[in-house]
């Protein structure tokens, strides 16, 4: 039985040491996916969370569509959409993966964070901007210095949640063949299956590595919320 044990380590060592040299081939990838959406995906979600405060009913609606649109439809369908349909459609064609992939990921992410935005604007005690207005401060003043600061605050634990959506999104990448570690996972795997468990246990292992970081800053995130805030 030791030998037995002893046999089947060997195997998953040797296999480990043969899986995680390719899987760092995509490791590059998977992270410029990521800190691209998460730039863009932050923008979009301040932009479309402002732009549902506006008081221009275009404005408000259109924002309000591209929002209710991203939400209430798939992140898949939404890459392929952007991948393939639409450069058949209107022959305009987003033919670069990266680009195709960051976009999906930040408009449909972005969308949702802007909910976050403009919830947390909306959540700031309406005395403040009554205070600010009784100091004759203008609109942008009002949320420059008052209104958005302590929005900021509310917003840093969901933010930090998202961070980790994100960054598990990436893996949707290599369905459009960009060569992320869930690609070459996918390529080991299928030209031999009985290395499966090993390649899908060392992918949850990079990711959960990756998470790590984001995890912390989540918690940091949290914490900064609560300062200065009374517990009842």
């Amino acid at each position: 039985m030791e030998f037995y044990f002893l046999y089947m380590g060997v195997i998953i060592i040797n296999a480990i040491i043969e899986v995680f040299p390719v899987l760092m081939k995509g490791i590059h990838i998977t992270i410029t996916v990521f800190i691209l959406s998460v730039i863009f995906g932050y923008l979009f979600a301040f932009i479309a969370g402002l732009c549902r405060l506006s008081n221009n009913i275009i404005i408000r609606s259109t924002t309000s569509f591209y929002v209710e649109i991203f939400r209430g439809t798939s992140l898949i369908v939404q890459l392929f959409w952007l991948y393939y349909a639409i450069p058949m459609l209107f022959n305009i064609g987003i033919d670069n993966r990266l680009m195709a992939g960051v976009l999906a990921i930040s408009l449909n992410y972005g969308a949702y964070m802007s909910e976050i935005v403009r919830g947390s604007i909306l959540a700031v005690d309406k005395g403040q901007t009554e205070a600010s207005i009784a100091l004759n401060l203008t609109r942008f003043q009002r949320m420059r210095l008052v209104v958005f600061p302590q929005a900021l605050r509310m917003m840093l634990p969901e933010f930090g949640n998202y961070l980790i959506q994100m960054l598990k999104a990436t893996s949707l990448v290599s369905l459009i063949g960009m060569t992320d570690i869930l690609y070459h996972g996918n390529i080991l795997r299928s030209t031999n299956l009985s290395m499966a468990p090993t390649v899908y246990l060392l992918l949850l292992v990079f990711y959960f590595i990756m998470a790590l970081p984001l995890i912390f800053l989540t918690r940091k995130g949290e914490e900064i919320s609560k300062r200065g805030v009374a517990n009842g």
